[in-house]
């Protein structure tokens, strides 16, 4: 993956469009998907309802909003992790008329076939979050998940200095083996972990991904982790919240949350209260109206006939396509920057600050 994040500065000018047109970077045919006898519309599939509360919380509105600014249709549909529904629903709307497709692949496979479809129905496509390998999307629109992994590796090893831990047991829970996001989290943990295992500093007692990212299938994998440890672990590189949420909720029945530092990743409800408990030592926050603005403004400008230069690709290691995308930047939350996540409108002080949480905000500076 080529480094060089886009600042949130950059991402402003791709908002305004003032972006100038480019030519194919990528190595196969790029349509754009509008026309001037053709009226604009946007189809997009997001993957899934539990992994993440992210996408029907956050992706979805922010989606909508921004299509809905330009006075462009849309059609945004979820595929609740069914492949089959997946493609069924990507048909209907090549049917209905979309001229772009935007995807969140539940696999690079079923991603693959969705995007080759719709290419040679002369609908443009953009991966959103996760690249499909080996797929022909023209555009990926991301976080440099690399450098959110290595937020996680970095985090875990701050807070189990911070809890004074000699030599500590550490149990991962990675993302889905389908998701090339998960790989790219892994490799930015690794980064920072494995110096510490290779030097003997830690122990890695358990390493095992979660299929789907399916949290009940997380708790199940982990208190198999904790028995195989004898109780033994001393930190948890848990991909997301809802991992990390899936380890708390085993080691609460062991009496070990709070004691055991645990990562997460998406800034959900969910995991910023487990950390306002203490109980989840640090999440990476992703904006994801950045994200989704990013997206819904070349998905536009595709369904206008209008292609853009991004001013940076990734390489797909399968495909060896380099593909025009907007990686932007992550950042780590502890409890004493928690606000930071409210401050940006992510999450509002009601949503996260009810009931018991009301004092835990105000002791975090939540205002």
């Amino acid at each position: 993956m080529r480094k060089g994040f886009l600042t949130f500065a950059a991402v402003g000018l791709l908002a305004t469009g003032s972006m100038a047109a480019c030519g194919d970077n990528g190595g196969s045919s790029d349509q754009a998907g509008g026309s001037s006898d053709k009226k604009p519309k946007i189809g997009v599939i997001l993957p899934d309802s539990k992994s993440s509360a992210r996408w029907e919380g956050a992706d979805r509105k922010y989606l909508k909003e921004a299509f809905d600014a330009a006075g462009v249709e849309s059609d945004i549909q979820n595929a609740q992790n069914d492949k089959t529904a997946f493609q069924t629903i990507a048909d209907q709307m090549i049917t209905n008329g979309v001229n772009v497709l935007m995807i969140v692949n539940l696999d690079s496979g079923t991603g693959k076939a969705v995007l080759d479809k719709a290419k040679s129905q002369g609908v443009a496509t953009i991966d959103y979050d996760r690249l499909t390998l080996g797929g022909s999307a023209q555009y990926y629109v991301s976080f440099d998940n690399e450098a959110v992994g290595k937020l996680q590796g970095e985090g875990l090893s701050k807070c189990l200095t911070d809890k004074g831990a000699k030599n500590p047991s550490i149990a991962y829970l990675n993302g889905s083996p389908t998701d090339n996001n998960a790989t790219l989290f892994k490799n930015g943990y690794d980064s920072v972990l494995k110096p510490k295992f290779d030097s003997k500093e830690y122990t890695k007692v358990a390493d095992d991904s979660v299929p789907a990212w399916d949290n009940a299938q997380a708790a199940t994998i982990f208190e198999q982790q904790l028995t195989k440890a004898r109780g033994k672990i001393d930190g948890v590189l848990a991909a997301n919240d809802g991992l990390g949420n899936a380890a708390i909720s085993v080691l609460k029945k062991n009496k070990l949350n709070g004691k055991v530092p645990v990562t997460g990743q998406d800034a959900t409800k969910e995991g910023l209260q487990n950390i306002l408990l203490g109980d989840q030592c640090m999440t990476v926050y992703k904006a994801v109206k950045k994200e989704a603005d990013a997206a819904a403004e070349l998905a536009i400008g595709l369904a206008k006939g209008q292609k853009k230069d991004t001013g940076q690709t990734v390489k797909d290691p399968e495909g060896g396509r380099d593909v025009p995308s907007v990686l932007l930047e992550p950042k780590a939350i502890y409890k004493d920057n928690v606000k930071d996540v409210v401050a940006d409108g992510y999450i509002t002080k009601d949503e996260l600050c009810t009931g018991n949480f009301a004092k835990l905000c105000a002791d975090a500076g939540i205002s």
